[in-house]
């Protein structure tokens, strides 16, 4: 474990952290969330002595090994195996299958694990930093975005490695989706202060909430005592019979706290400007075909409708060709063969972190959104929603970070109406609530949205149909992801899940084959569903049963008002208690929507913890 007391830091004149204190008890493995620019990387830097804080001190036991990722890419080894291998033991450096336990869940074949680490991409060295530091089995990991430059199927072998991880874990990720799925506390940067709890981010979030609910209706009602006591001293202060009442009043307001408001914080808040479309479909993609080369096509034979409301996501490992795809059906390059069709009134944006070179660095802000086709007044509003207030708005885009730049690629896709997104990955270099902000306006977002991502949140809660890269083809699928992953799901993790040592399921009476998983999901699913729908069914019945009986209470009050115009006592008199009964049933069935809706809750939460013990 280790300990961190009294911690100060700060850059200059800003200040990151201010007397923090927290502890990694054994066992724990806490998400570290915070917004970007607020200290995550900073604090991880400090504890493996890379950064050093103003004052205060961090505590590691003598012995305590740390295992960090480096971003620095210096591999000495001639195969990806051997070099994965220098992480482990020196004693253990002959095991080799540690490591290639390791690297096959994240992604490298057998094959792959026999070559050059020269030869991979840099997300594929990255992935290769990540599997030296988990070979090594250090007491403690620290993870900083690790789930960057993986696909989806990497993404969840590392979450069920990490969630059986024996050491101590500290995790920053933009996915929450990771994040609350390995974790077992959260620890919260906010307002140059941190704070820890057990349990998922949106519990330490609605925590956050409640505190400063709390706080500020606090200090406006001290604001409001303060003032009449003020008023009291200023009214009476030459009234010598009350001069010790007033002297008393003057210590109080000296002895009184003055709470300061709250700083407001900046937050992603935006949505895409929608450009009406009357039509069925959008665009249609008729035998794609394209190849990088003439002896292998990454894209055969595809074929697509996509139609006005479409929520489709790709998906897929690495390097199978969906941002290819995209680019494809975004007009981004031209296919070898086959045939694209836009309807005429199909308004596009189309983002994709490489599009940020595209950037001009001598340009502000400000002038690259206008360069989109729009006033000045409203690229100053598109640069405030981006997070760039006022005069930020004229920072040049050459000193901006990839993040930032990020965010001015959005706000150019803000400035033109399209109904027809394009979004490659989008979430990178975005912190967690902007990711929550991000997915909040494509949710409200009328149009059709083509979507590159690997964020599980995303897929469940976004998508209703899919491009599937695996099995060396593309397929559609139509349907939720959570259906996709009972009826087909991914291709490697059986393997990814027997070769991370996940075939201990067997000695504890639990099925290793992937078909009686499934078949074990689909009983809880159908179970869940014969469970919850009638509460569904009950609870829309009951909300239908208040609004009939509040509007017919209304009705009646309106009558007591007519009839008391008229004077028509007795008329009144039934009213009123027909007003007083319709009063009581409306409170009744108002419990009623209570109980059936924390009934509800509850068997959600038990059904979901049922199938992540199956995923587990």
């Amino acid at each position: 474990m280790i300990k961190v007391l009294n911690l100060f830091k700060s850059f200059g004149s800003q200040e990151i952290f201010e007397d923090i204190s927290f502890n990694v008890n054994p066992g724990e493995r806490i998400g570290l969330v915070g917004r970007n620019g607020h200290g995550k990387t900073t604090l991880l830097n400090m504890i493996i002595g890379e950064e050093h804080q103003d004052s205060g001190d961090i505590v590691i036991p003598k012995g305590y090994t740390i295992g960090h990722v480096s971003q620095h890419i210096r591999f000495t080894q001639k195969t990806v195996v051997a070099e994965a291998c220098m992480g482990l033991p020196e004693d253990q450096r002959e095991d080799k299958w540690k490591a290639e336990k390791i690297l096959a869940g994240l992604g490298f074949s057998m094959d792959d694990m026999q070559r050059p680490p020269s030869d991979f991409s840099g997300g594929f060295q990255v992935r290769l930093n990540l599997a030296r530091v988990l070979v090594s089995e250090p007491a403690m990991l620290l993870l900083d975005e690790p789930t960057n430059y993986l696909d989806v199927v990497s993404i969840r072998w590392l979450s069920s490695f990490l969630r059986q991880w024996n050491g101590e874990i500290v995790l920053v990720t933009h996915d929450r989706s990771f994040m609350d799925s390995v974790t077992t506390h959260t620890l919260g940067i906010h307002r140059r202060k941190v704070r820890k709890i057990e349990g998922s981010t949106d519990k330490l979030y609605e925590q956050i909430l409640k505190e400063e609910e709390i706080y500020e209706n606090t200090r406006i009602n001290d604001e409001k005592k303060r003032k009449e006591v003020e008023q009291f001293i200023t009214r009476f202060r030459a009234k010598a019979r009350l001069a010790g009442m007033v002297q008393s009043r003057v210590k109080q307001l000296e002895k009184k706290q003055t709470l300061d408001k709250l700083e407001r914080i900046k937050t992603l808040d935006f949505s895409f400007n929608y450009r009406p479309f009357n039509a069925k479909t959008l665009m249609t993609a008729d035998s794609l075909t394209f190849s990088y080369d003439e002896k292998y096509n990454i894209i055969n034979n595809f074929s697509l409708n996509v139609r006005s409301d479409d929520r489709i996501c790709v998906i897929g490992k690495n390097g199978k060709g969906k941002t290819t795809l995209l680019r494809l059906l975004a007009g981004e390059v031209k296919p070898d063969s086959g045939s694209l069709n836009m309807h005429t009134n199909t308004g596009t944006g189309y983002f994709a972190q490489t599009n940020t070179i595209r950037l001009n660095d001598k340009l502000t802000i400000e002038e690259e959104i206008m360069s989109a086709g729009c006033e000045k007044q409203m690229a100053r509003n598109i640069a405030g929603a981006m997070m760039f207030e006022g005069d930020d708005s004229l920072k040049k885009i050459g000193f901006l970070s990839g993040g930032e730049k990020s965010r001015v690629l959005l706000g150019k896709i803000l400035a033109a109406p399209s109904n027809l997104l394009f979004l490659d990955e989008p979430t990178n270099h975005l912190d967690m609530e902007a990711c929550d902000a991000l997915m909040a306006a494509i949710d409200c977002f009328p149009g059709a949205v083509l979507m590159v991502t690997h964020n599980e949140m995303f897929l469940h809660t976004l998508a209703n149909r899919f491009i599937v890269f695996q099995n060396n083809g593309i397929t559609h699928f139509d349907g939720s992801y959570q259906d996709f992953l009972d009826k087909i799901g991914w291709e490697d993790e059986e393997d990814a899940r027997r070769t991370s040592g996940q075939d201990d399921d067997a000695k504890r009476g639990m099925p290793v084959n992937k078909k009686d998983i499934r078949k074990l999901r689909t009983d809880v699913i159908t179970k869940r569903s014969k469970d919850i729908k009638p509460l569904e069914e009950k609870i829309h019945k009951t909300e239908e049963l208040i609004s009939s009986k509040e509007s017919l209470l209304e009705q009646r009050n309106s009558e007591i008002a007519d009839a008391a115009g008229s004077g028509k006592g007795r008329e009144i008199e039934a009213l009123s208690r027909e007003v007083h009964s319709l009063q009581k049933e409306i409170d009744s069935l108002f419990d009623d929507y209570e109980k059936l809706n924390n009934e509800l809750d509850e068997k959600q939460k038990f059904y979901e913890t049922e199938l992540k013990k199956l995923e587990e």
